[in-house]
Protein backbone atom coordinates (compact mmCIF):
# COMPACT_ATOMS: atom_id res chain seq x y z
CA UNK A 1 0.00 0.00 0.00
CA UNK A 2 1.69 3.39 -1.00
CA UNK A 3 2.17 6.15 1.71
CA UNK A 4 -0.53 8.86 1.92
CA UNK A 5 0.70 12.82 1.39
CA UNK A 6 -1.57 13.54 4.23
CA UNK A 7 0.27 14.21 7.49
CA UNK A 8 -1.51 12.97 10.40
CA UNK A 9 -0.77 15.45 12.62
CA UNK A 10 -2.70 18.84 14.13
CA UNK A 11 -1.54 22.25 12.76
CA UNK A 12 -0.46 23.28 16.25
CA UNK A 13 1.49 19.62 16.84
CA UNK A 14 3.52 20.15 13.83
CA UNK A 15 4.45 23.51 15.09
CA UNK A 16 5.57 22.27 18.47
CA UNK A 17 7.77 19.08 16.75
CA UNK A 18 9.23 22.00 14.63
CA UNK A 19 10.14 24.06 17.22
CA UNK A 20 11.86 20.90 19.65
CA UNK A 21 13.96 20.15 16.05
CA UNK A 22 15.12 23.77 15.55
CA UNK A 23 15.99 24.17 19.22
CA UNK A 24 15.48 27.49 18.85
CA UNK A 25 17.11 29.91 22.01
CA UNK A 26 13.54 32.13 20.91
CA UNK A 27 10.89 30.07 20.06
CA UNK A 28 8.69 32.90 20.75
CA UNK A 29 9.61 34.45 16.95
CA UNK A 30 9.41 31.05 15.28
CA UNK A 31 5.74 30.89 16.48
CA UNK A 32 5.24 34.38 15.25
CA UNK A 33 6.46 33.46 11.94
CA UNK A 34 3.70 30.94 11.76
CA UNK A 35 1.02 33.15 12.98
CA UNK A 36 1.83 34.82 9.75
CA UNK A 37 2.32 31.74 7.42
CA UNK A 38 -0.85 30.85 8.95
CA UNK A 39 -3.53 34.04 8.14
CA UNK A 40 -1.71 34.52 5.06
CA UNK A 41 -2.89 31.21 3.95
CA UNK A 42 -6.20 31.86 5.37
CA UNK A 43 -7.10 35.19 3.75
CA UNK A 44 -5.78 32.82 0.62
CA UNK A 45 -8.01 29.95 1.25
CA UNK A 46 -11.48 33.01 2.49
CA UNK A 47 -11.27 33.85 -1.37
CA UNK A 48 -11.51 30.10 -2.67
CA UNK A 49 -14.51 29.44 0.01
CA UNK A 50 -16.54 32.47 -1.50
CA UNK A 51 -15.90 31.59 -5.24
CA UNK A 52 -16.77 28.01 -4.37
CA UNK A 53 -20.37 28.73 -2.76
CA UNK A 54 -20.93 31.96 -5.40
CA UNK A 55 -20.47 28.80 -7.75
CA UNK A 56 -22.61 26.47 -6.19
CA UNK A 57 -25.47 28.65 -5.52
CA UNK A 58 -27.53 27.35 -8.81
CA UNK A 59 -27.45 23.76 -7.48
CA UNK A 60 -27.47 24.44 -3.57
CA UNK A 61 -30.19 21.74 -2.99
CA UNK A 62 -30.56 23.54 0.81
CA UNK A 63 -30.31 27.15 -0.20
CA UNK A 64 -32.72 29.12 1.78
CA UNK A 65 -32.06 32.58 0.40
CA UNK A 66 -33.75 34.18 -3.08
CA UNK A 67 -32.21 34.43 -5.94
CA UNK A 68 -31.71 38.05 -7.05
CA UNK A 69 -31.90 37.21 -10.92
CA UNK A 70 -33.02 33.63 -12.39
CA UNK A 71 -29.66 32.27 -13.48
CA UNK A 72 -29.26 31.10 -17.14
CA UNK A 73 -28.43 27.87 -18.76
CA UNK A 74 -25.15 28.96 -20.30
CA UNK A 75 -24.50 31.15 -16.52
CA UNK A 76 -25.69 27.52 -14.62
CA UNK A 77 -22.71 25.58 -17.01
CA UNK A 78 -20.11 27.80 -16.29
CA UNK A 79 -20.94 27.61 -12.43
CA UNK A 80 -21.08 24.19 -12.83
CA UNK A 81 -17.45 23.70 -14.68
CA UNK A 82 -15.77 26.53 -12.26
CA UNK A 83 -17.15 24.58 -8.82
CA UNK A 84 -16.06 21.42 -10.20
CA UNK A 85 -12.48 22.88 -11.29
CA UNK A 86 -12.24 24.44 -7.95
CA UNK A 87 -13.85 21.70 -5.39
CA UNK A 88 -10.89 19.72 -7.35
CA UNK A 89 -7.88 21.87 -6.55
CA UNK A 90 -9.15 22.05 -2.87
CA UNK A 91 -9.38 18.10 -2.51
CA UNK A 92 -5.83 18.05 -3.82
CA UNK A 93 -4.58 21.07 -1.60
CA UNK A 94 -6.53 19.02 1.60
CA UNK A 95 -4.45 15.67 0.23
CA UNK A 96 -7.44 13.46 -1.07
CA UNK A 97 -6.93 11.05 -3.97
CA UNK A 98 -9.71 9.98 -6.47
CA UNK A 99 -11.27 7.25 -5.92
CA UNK A 100 -11.07 5.50 -9.33
CA UNK A 101 -13.81 3.56 -11.52
CA UNK A 102 -11.92 0.26 -11.12
CA UNK A 103 -12.40 0.65 -6.88
CA UNK A 104 -16.15 1.91 -7.48
CA UNK A 105 -17.01 -1.56 -9.61
CA UNK A 106 -14.50 -3.54 -7.00
CA UNK A 107 -17.24 -1.95 -4.35
CA UNK A 108 -20.27 -3.46 -6.27
CA UNK A 109 -19.33 -6.61 -6.53
CA UNK A 110 -17.42 -7.33 -3.19
CA UNK A 111 -19.71 -8.21 -0.29
CA UNK A 112 -20.71 -5.89 2.19
CA UNK A 113 -18.79 -6.10 5.39
CA UNK A 114 -22.68 -4.75 6.79
CA UNK A 115 -24.24 -7.51 5.35
CA UNK A 116 -26.03 -5.54 2.95
CA UNK A 117 -26.62 -5.68 -0.89
CA UNK A 118 -27.34 -2.39 -2.69
CA UNK A 119 -27.92 -1.63 -5.94
CA UNK A 120 -26.93 2.10 -7.68
CA UNK A 121 -28.73 3.41 -10.73
CA UNK A 122 -25.59 5.39 -12.04
CA UNK A 123 -28.11 6.36 -15.05
CA UNK A 124 -29.68 8.71 -12.66
CA UNK A 125 -26.00 10.87 -11.98
CA UNK A 126 -24.36 13.27 -14.77
CA UNK A 127 -21.38 13.20 -12.95
CA UNK A 128 -19.99 11.08 -9.75
CA UNK A 129 -16.68 11.80 -8.37
CA UNK A 130 -15.54 9.83 -5.40
CA UNK A 131 -12.67 11.51 -3.50
CA UNK A 132 -10.76 9.51 -0.43
CA UNK A 133 -7.89 10.17 2.05
CA UNK A 134 -6.12 8.10 4.72
CA UNK A 135 -5.72 4.46 3.59
CA UNK A 136 -5.42 1.52 5.88
CA UNK A 137 -5.80 -1.75 6.40
CA UNK A 138 -8.38 -2.72 9.20
CA UNK A 139 -9.09 -6.50 11.04
CA UNK A 140 -12.32 -6.96 12.56
CA UNK A 141 -14.26 -9.83 14.00
CA UNK A 142 -17.67 -10.42 12.78
CA UNK A 143 -19.61 -12.75 15.00
CA UNK A 144 -22.80 -14.22 14.07
CA UNK A 145 -25.47 -17.11 15.23
CA UNK A 146 -25.88 -15.33 18.75
CA UNK A 147 -22.10 -14.86 18.90
CA UNK A 148 -21.31 -19.09 18.41
CA UNK A 149 -19.83 -18.33 15.29
CA UNK A 150 -17.04 -15.26 14.72
CA UNK A 151 -15.11 -14.44 11.46
CA UNK A 152 -11.63 -12.38 11.60
CA UNK A 153 -12.47 -10.06 7.92
CA UNK A 154 -9.77 -8.24 6.90
CA UNK A 155 -10.17 -5.09 4.45
CA UNK A 156 -9.48 -1.52 3.21
CA UNK A 157 -10.68 1.34 5.18
CA UNK A 158 -10.76 5.22 3.86
CA UNK A 159 -10.47 7.68 7.09
CA UNK A 160 -12.09 10.32 4.57
CA UNK A 161 -14.53 10.17 1.87
CA UNK A 162 -16.35 12.98 -0.42
CA UNK A 163 -18.26 12.66 -2.78
CA UNK A 164 -19.59 14.86 -5.52
CA UNK A 165 -22.53 13.70 -7.78
CA UNK A 166 -24.81 16.08 -9.66
CA UNK A 167 -28.47 14.19 -10.88
CA UNK A 168 -29.37 14.22 -14.46
CA UNK A 169 -32.79 16.86 -15.25
CA UNK A 170 -36.09 16.57 -14.86
CA UNK A 171 -36.56 15.68 -18.61
CA UNK A 172 -34.50 12.22 -17.93
CA UNK A 173 -37.39 11.20 -14.37
CA UNK A 174 -39.76 12.12 -16.70
CA UNK A 175 -38.88 9.87 -19.22
CA UNK A 176 -38.39 7.05 -16.64
CA UNK A 177 -41.75 8.21 -14.59
CA UNK A 178 -39.29 7.74 -11.60
CA UNK A 179 -39.85 10.00 -8.52
CA UNK A 180 -36.49 11.13 -6.68
CA UNK A 181 -36.74 10.85 -3.81
CA UNK A 182 -34.87 13.71 -1.41
CA UNK A 183 -32.88 15.54 -4.34
CA UNK A 184 -33.86 17.60 -6.93
CA UNK A 185 -33.51 16.96 -10.79
CA UNK A 186 -30.49 19.26 -11.36
CA UNK A 187 -28.99 19.54 -8.10
CA UNK A 188 -25.31 19.03 -7.24
CA UNK A 189 -24.90 17.03 -3.69
CA UNK A 190 -21.86 17.12 -1.47
CA UNK A 191 -20.77 14.71 1.23
CA UNK A 192 -18.00 13.96 3.50
CA UNK A 193 -17.78 10.57 5.52
CA UNK A 194 -15.59 8.91 7.60
CA UNK A 195 -14.25 5.25 8.20
CA UNK A 196 -15.60 3.90 5.31
CA UNK A 197 -14.32 0.22 4.01
CA UNK A 198 -13.32 0.23 0.25
CA UNK A 199 -16.03 -2.28 -0.17
CA UNK A 200 -19.22 -0.81 1.00
CA UNK A 201 -18.71 2.28 -0.97
CA UNK A 202 -22.04 2.04 -2.92
CA UNK A 203 -23.42 3.04 0.33
CA UNK A 204 -22.82 6.37 -0.35
CA UNK A 205 -24.94 6.77 -3.21
CA UNK A 206 -28.00 8.80 -2.91
CA UNK A 207 -30.45 6.20 -4.57
CA UNK A 208 -28.87 3.20 -3.69
CA UNK A 209 -31.50 0.28 -2.83
CA UNK A 210 -31.49 -2.48 -0.39
CA UNK A 211 -31.72 -5.88 -2.36
CA UNK A 212 -31.86 -9.31 -0.63
CA UNK A 213 -28.83 -11.44 -0.75
CA UNK A 214 -29.34 -14.89 -2.67
CA UNK A 215 -28.16 -16.57 1.23
CA UNK A 216 -31.30 -14.46 2.34
CA UNK A 217 -34.25 -15.65 -0.30
CA UNK A 218 -32.13 -18.70 -0.15
CA UNK A 219 -33.41 -18.92 3.72
CA UNK A 220 -37.17 -17.56 3.37
CA UNK A 221 -38.08 -19.43 0.52
CA UNK A 222 -36.62 -23.02 1.76
CA UNK A 223 -38.50 -21.79 5.09
CA UNK A 224 -41.46 -20.80 3.38
CA UNK A 225 -41.76 -24.02 1.00
CA UNK A 226 -41.44 -26.59 4.16
CA UNK A 227 -44.06 -24.52 6.03
CA UNK A 228 -46.17 -24.17 3.07
CA UNK A 229 -46.01 -28.04 2.46
CA UNK A 230 -46.84 -29.06 6.35
CA UNK A 231 -49.66 -26.21 6.19
CA UNK A 232 -51.31 -27.83 2.93
CA UNK A 233 -50.82 -31.28 4.03
CA UNK A 234 -52.09 -31.10 8.08
CA UNK A 235 -54.66 -28.14 7.15
CA UNK A 236 -56.05 -28.49 3.31
CA UNK A 237 -55.06 -32.44 2.78
CA UNK A 238 -57.79 -33.84 3.52
CA UNK A 239 -60.22 -30.88 1.52
CA UNK A 240 -57.81 -31.10 -1.48
CA UNK A 241 -58.31 -34.51 -2.13
CA UNK A 242 -61.77 -34.68 -1.61
CA UNK A 243 -62.39 -31.52 -4.34
CA UNK A 244 -59.83 -33.59 -6.51
CA UNK A 245 -61.86 -36.66 -6.28
CA UNK A 246 -65.09 -34.82 -7.01
CA UNK A 247 -63.59 -32.73 -9.86
CA UNK A 248 -62.67 -36.48 -11.35
CA UNK A 249 -65.96 -37.02 -11.09
CA UNK A 250 -67.37 -34.17 -13.26
CA UNK A 251 -65.21 -34.69 -16.13
CA UNK A 252 -65.68 -38.08 -15.84
CA UNK A 253 -62.08 -39.74 -14.91
CA UNK A 254 -64.03 -40.97 -11.65
CA UNK A 255 -67.40 -43.22 -11.59
CA UNK A 256 -68.31 -42.90 -8.15
CA UNK A 257 -69.82 -39.74 -7.06
CA UNK A 258 -68.65 -37.75 -4.13
CA UNK A 259 -70.70 -36.08 -2.06
CA UNK A 260 -69.21 -32.45 -0.70
CA UNK A 261 -71.02 -31.70 2.48
CA UNK A 262 -71.53 -28.22 4.49
CA UNK A 263 -69.11 -29.60 7.29
CA UNK A 264 -66.31 -30.14 4.03
CA UNK A 265 -66.76 -26.56 2.59
CA UNK A 266 -66.13 -25.10 6.29
CA UNK A 267 -63.29 -27.19 7.01
CA UNK A 268 -61.77 -26.11 2.93
CA UNK A 269 -62.63 -22.36 4.08
CA UNK A 270 -60.77 -22.85 7.05
CA UNK A 271 -57.90 -24.18 5.77
CA UNK A 272 -57.73 -21.27 3.22
CA UNK A 273 -57.46 -19.34 5.79
CA UNK A 274 -54.55 -21.13 7.56
CA UNK A 275 -52.90 -20.86 4.35
CA UNK A 276 -53.66 -17.35 3.58
CA UNK A 277 -52.56 -16.46 6.82
CA UNK A 278 -49.12 -18.48 6.69
CA UNK A 279 -48.57 -16.89 3.71
CA UNK A 280 -48.91 -12.84 4.61
CA UNK A 281 -46.48 -14.37 7.43
CA UNK A 282 -43.95 -15.36 5.26
CA UNK A 283 -43.99 -12.03 3.11
CA UNK A 284 -44.16 -10.19 6.18
CA UNK A 285 -41.32 -12.14 7.64
CA UNK A 286 -39.60 -10.87 3.56
CA UNK A 287 -40.23 -7.21 4.36
CA UNK A 288 -38.98 -7.27 7.90
CA UNK A 289 -35.80 -8.94 6.94
CA UNK A 290 -35.56 -5.93 4.02
CA UNK A 291 -36.46 -3.37 7.00
CA UNK A 292 -33.78 -4.81 8.90
CA UNK A 293 -31.17 -3.89 6.37
CA UNK A 294 -32.45 -0.78 5.75
CA UNK A 295 -32.40 0.20 9.10
CA UNK A 296 -28.64 -1.22 9.53
CA UNK A 297 -27.86 1.02 6.32
CA UNK A 298 -29.36 4.04 7.88
CA UNK A 299 -27.29 3.60 11.30
CA UNK A 300 -24.37 3.31 9.87
CA UNK A 301 -24.35 6.59 7.23
CA UNK A 302 -25.66 8.43 10.44
CA UNK A 303 -22.28 7.65 12.44
CA UNK A 304 -20.20 7.86 9.18
CA UNK A 305 -21.99 11.37 7.93
CA UNK A 306 -19.68 14.08 8.80
CA UNK A 307 -20.95 17.20 6.66
CA UNK A 308 -23.29 17.84 4.03
CA UNK A 309 -23.49 20.25 0.86
CA UNK A 310 -22.51 23.98 1.24
CA UNK A 311 -20.92 22.76 4.95
CA UNK A 312 -18.50 20.65 3.03
CA UNK A 313 -16.64 23.00 1.76
CA UNK A 314 -15.92 25.35 5.20
CA UNK A 315 -14.67 21.29 6.44
CA UNK A 316 -12.36 20.98 2.84
CA UNK A 317 -11.38 24.31 2.90
CA UNK A 318 -10.49 24.47 6.59
CA UNK A 319 -8.36 20.99 5.51
CA UNK A 320 -6.27 22.27 2.65
CA UNK A 321 -5.30 25.52 4.45
CA UNK A 322 -4.35 23.16 7.51
CA UNK A 323 -2.17 21.22 5.29
CA UNK A 324 -0.92 23.69 3.49
CA UNK A 325 0.22 25.17 6.09
CA UNK A 326 2.05 21.85 7.76
CA UNK A 327 3.46 21.57 4.45
CA UNK A 328 4.94 24.87 4.02
CA UNK A 329 6.73 24.59 7.66
CA UNK A 330 7.97 21.70 7.46
CA UNK A 331 10.23 22.64 4.50
CA UNK A 332 11.01 25.93 5.91
CA UNK A 333 12.28 24.37 9.29
CA UNK A 334 14.50 21.60 7.73
CA UNK A 335 15.49 24.49 5.59
CA UNK A 336 15.83 26.68 8.44
CA UNK A 337 18.08 24.36 10.29
CA UNK A 338 20.09 23.06 7.14
CA UNK A 339 23.37 25.60 7.13
CA UNK A 340 24.39 24.49 3.46
CA UNK A 341 20.97 23.91 1.93
CA UNK A 342 18.91 21.33 0.51
CA UNK A 343 17.91 20.05 -2.84
CA UNK A 344 14.23 19.48 -3.61
CA UNK A 345 14.58 15.48 -3.32
CA UNK A 346 16.80 16.01 -0.34
CA UNK A 347 14.51 18.31 1.43
CA UNK A 348 11.96 15.41 0.78
CA UNK A 349 13.93 12.50 1.85
CA UNK A 350 14.86 14.10 4.77
CA UNK A 351 11.16 15.17 6.17
CA UNK A 352 10.05 11.56 5.09
CA UNK A 353 12.92 10.17 6.99
CA UNK A 354 11.86 12.23 10.16
CA UNK A 355 8.44 11.08 10.39
CA UNK A 356 9.24 7.60 9.65
CA UNK A 357 12.25 7.40 12.50
CA UNK A 358 11.20 9.68 15.32
CA UNK A 359 7.24 9.76 15.02
CA UNK A 360 6.41 5.84 13.33
CA UNK A 361 4.61 7.63 10.34
CA UNK A 362 5.06 6.91 6.65
CA UNK A 363 3.98 9.31 4.48
CA UNK A 364 4.36 10.85 0.79
CA UNK A 365 5.72 14.14 1.73
CA UNK A 366 4.12 17.15 -0.93
CA UNK A 367 7.55 18.68 -1.98
CA UNK A 368 6.12 20.33 -5.15
CA UNK A 369 3.30 22.23 -3.36
CA UNK A 370 5.63 22.85 0.17
CA UNK A 371 8.33 24.92 -2.05
CA UNK A 372 6.24 26.40 -4.68
CA UNK A 373 4.58 28.32 -1.70
CA UNK A 374 7.86 29.31 -0.11
CA UNK A 375 8.74 30.12 -3.00
CA UNK A 376 5.54 32.20 -4.23
CA UNK A 377 6.10 34.20 -0.74
CA UNK A 378 9.59 34.65 -0.69
CA UNK A 379 10.85 32.72 2.10
CA UNK A 380 13.60 30.62 0.28
CA UNK A 381 15.83 31.36 -1.84
CA UNK A 382 17.09 29.11 -5.32
CA UNK A 383 20.70 28.73 -5.76
CA UNK A 384 22.12 26.47 -8.28
CA UNK A 385 18.90 24.01 -7.37
CA UNK A 386 20.19 24.04 -3.91
CA UNK A 387 17.23 25.58 -1.51
CA UNK A 388 18.49 28.12 1.50
CA UNK A 389 15.43 29.29 3.85
CA UNK A 390 15.82 32.96 4.63
CA UNK A 391 16.46 33.91 8.05
CA UNK A 392 13.60 34.14 10.37
CA UNK A 393 13.50 37.79 10.72
CA UNK A 394 13.36 38.55 6.88
CA UNK A 395 11.03 35.99 6.75
CA UNK A 396 9.17 37.76 9.58
CA UNK A 397 9.38 41.35 7.92
CA UNK A 398 8.17 39.29 4.52
CA UNK A 399 5.43 38.01 6.03
CA UNK A 400 4.45 41.18 7.39
CA UNK A 401 4.86 43.41 4.11
CA UNK A 402 2.72 40.63 2.47
CA UNK A 403 -0.21 40.48 5.09
CA UNK A 404 -0.34 44.95 5.16
CA UNK A 405 -0.47 44.72 1.00
CA UNK A 406 -3.60 42.09 1.28
CA UNK A 407 -6.29 44.68 0.59
CA UNK A 408 -3.93 47.67 -0.90
CA UNK A 409 -6.76 49.10 -3.06
CA UNK A 410 -5.40 52.53 -3.73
Amino acid sequence: MAADRFIPYRKQDIVEMCVRELKLDDSLSFRQFCDLLSNSLHVEYHKTLESLKNDYAPFDPNADTKQLEPYTTEQKAQCQANFANNFADVLNAANFEKITEQDLQDALTEESLFKVRLEVEFDDFEQVVFYRRGESQVTETITSLFGLRKQTLNFTNYDRVAIFITFKDQAHFDTKKKTLMGFEPGSTIVKLFQNVPKADLEMLFPNSEVRMRPIDKAFIGASAVVGGAVVLVTKLGASILLLAALLGFWIGWREEAVEMTQQHFISFALGLGVFAGFIFKEWSKFKNRKIKFMKALSDNLYFKNLDNNAGVFHTLIDAAEEEDFKEAILAYSFLLKSQTGLTSQALDEAIELWFKDKYQCELDFEIPDALNKLERMQLVVLKNGVYHGVDLVQAKKTLDHHWDNIFNYA
